[in-house]
């Protein structure tokens, strides 16, 4: 490759890199915006995350044009094709994390701002953990950065335990009140969206990990899931 191309590709693929950070952004950001509505009740901020899903969609569609553009003018190989493979795999699971995000904030104005459940304050922490696992996977994407995706995947399974916490809890709360049923399987729904989170975010971090060393992941130990959640 001549020195022109190398740094046409080198520009192509930072920019490749900005566009997936600005979905990452938009992803976190509509899971901090569905808790922080959950939280408040604030149904015009759910209605807000809802309607900015739109754009996360459309920057997938974006960045895959962006990818098949960089695949047929510069003809990647070894580590910068396994590169760009990567990316376009990861656009497709942030765009999921996306959608949880709109989910949770779909169900914020099915919840009783009389509803003081014990789950309830567990969420934030648990959404914490797993939008840093997102930000955290996505910069290492960013910097090649193996170690960092390892770490991402050892906090998965701090995500399944708050939600295995919280699925036993609520299925005792509604055994013993069951009125409550409808509400309570809203909130276990939520948990399951950002037990899910996690589980994406561990996605990407394996995608990175393999993009920067040609290896799988070492295995790594999984928590069980007691709920399953394919909604969109």
């Amino acid at each position: 490759m001549t020195e022109h191309t190398v740094k046409a590709f080198d520009e192509d693929i930072h920019g490749l890199r900005a566009l997936i950070a600005e979905m990452g952004g938009r992803a976190e950001a509509a899971i901090d915006d569905a808790l922080t509505a959950l939280a408040r009740r604030d149904d015009a901020l759910a209605a807000k995350v809802v309607e900015g899903d739109k754009a996360i969609d459309e920057l997938e569609a974006v960045i895959e044009r962006k990818v098949v553009e960089i695949i047929a003018l510069r003809a990647p190989l070894a580590d910068d094709l396994r590169e760009i493979i990567a990316a376009l795999k990861i656009v497709g699971v942030v765009e999921r994390i996306g959608d949880y995000g709109k989910n949770i904030a779909k169900r914020v104005p099915l919840i009783s701002h009389r509803t003081s459940h014990e789950p309830l304050s567990l969420l934030p922490a648990m959404g914490q953990i797993a939008r840093e696992m997102v930000k955290d996977a996505l910069d290492a994407f960013a910097a090649r950065d193996a170690a960092k995706a390892l770490n991402v995947m050892a906090r998965d399974r701090a995500v399944d335990d708050f939600y295995n916490s919280i699925f036993r809890t609520m299925v005792t709360f509604m055994m013993e009140n069951p009125k409550t049923i409808s509400e309570s399987a809203h909130i276990l729904f939520i948990a399951k969206n950002l037990e899910r989170v996690g589980d994406h975010a561990t996605n990407v971090a394996e995608m990175v990990y393999y993009a920067a060393t040609g290896h799988q992941p070492p295995e790594r130990e999984r928590g069980s899931d007691m709920l399953d959640s394919r909604e969109g």
